[in-house]
């Protein structure tokens, strides 16, 4: 007698560490024409300018944080578990920049405090606390008719992953070609622990155009390094209580919040898809930004 196999919605979700670069978008061009959009799209303001650039990115399963056997792994980093992200979702391709945040300035009299260090153009925006991101995104929801929100740790890190499980997306090592981080703090040079070596490339004191360094496979830039994201995540100290479907942990601590990617004033190993950094909820700083998620 044969006995039936137990077909779960979690046991039907794509495994995306098992994909290559081709299958990962093939998935994602699979999951936009079902939503009846572009794998990369953007919704239209009110005004007529688009709003920041979206990637789909579809429902899977993959491994989130690291083993102690990564370079730069730190505990709050452990234990590696399986997460599920149940639904599709848009991530914004690239930080929000100054640019796009000065839309919701102009058309809200958002007060800029003169004394702070300001990003414009296509910069990402820095110095704004969690209580202004909510601001902006409340406003992009009713310009463009459709739910913006911050994206959950697991949901940013699924998307800078892309189906990769190793340090960076695109693989073992780094160099300032792929993220912009302070070359003072390599990741090659530290793990093999020389004692002497010369940066391979110069310090630069702020962050970087957005998009200047290649996408993963998602068509997703600057996951790793430039500026710290906020997500939606409060802090807690491991990954040992987390939900496994993806949704922030209830035992967290309310006043502060996970960042992720790491930044240009940060050693590489700061910049690893599993790395993580906890700031206060009011905190600033001239390293710190957001990217949006659009709910499909």
């Amino acid at each position: 007698m044969m006995t039936a196999e137990i077909s779960t919605p979690e046991a039907r979700l794509v495994f995306v560490d098992e994909l290559d670069s081709t299958e990962i978008g093939k998935l994602q061009q699979a999951t936009a024409s079902a939503s009846g959009l572009s794998a990369h799209f953007h919704d239209t303001l009110k005004s007529g300018i688009p709003g920041p650039e979206l990637a789909v990115i579809p429902a899977g399963r993959f491994e989130m944080g690291s083993d102690p056997s990564e370079h730069g792994h730190q505990r709050d980093e452990a234990p590696r578990y399986l997460t599920m992200i149940r639904r599709p979702f848009a991530i914004g391709v690239y930080p929000v920049t100054g640019e796009e945040f000065r839309q919701f300035r102009k058309d809200t009299e958002w007060f800029l405090r003169p004394e702070l260090l300001w990003h414009e153009g296509n910069y990402p925006v820095i110095n704004v606390r969690m209580e202004d991101i909510k601001l902006y995104l409340a406003w992009l929801s009713l310009q463009t008719g459709h739910t913006y929100r911050l994206p959950t740790e697991a949901e940013w890190e699924y998307a800078a992953r892309a189906g990769t499980t190793t340090p960076f997306h695109h693989g073992d090592d780094v160099s300032c070609k792929e993220v912009h981080f302070n070359p003072l703090f390599p990741y090659k040079e530290q793990l093999e622990k020389r004692r002497w070596y010369l940066p391979r490339c110069f310090p630069s004191p702020k962050a970087s155009e957005v998009g200047l360094q290649a996408p993963n496979a998602w068509g997703l830039h600057d996951m790793h390094g430039n500026v710290w994201e906020f997500t939606a995540d409060h802090w807690s100290s491991s990954h040992l209580n987390a939900n496994r479907d993806g949704s922030p942990a209830l035992a967290a601590d309310p006043y502060w919040y996970v960042t992720k990617g790491g930044s240009w004033f940060d050693p590489a190993a700061r910049a690893r898809s599993a790395a993580r950094k906890k700031r206060y909820l009011d905190e600033m700083d001239t390293n710190l930004g957001f990217r949006v998620v659009r709910e499909l």
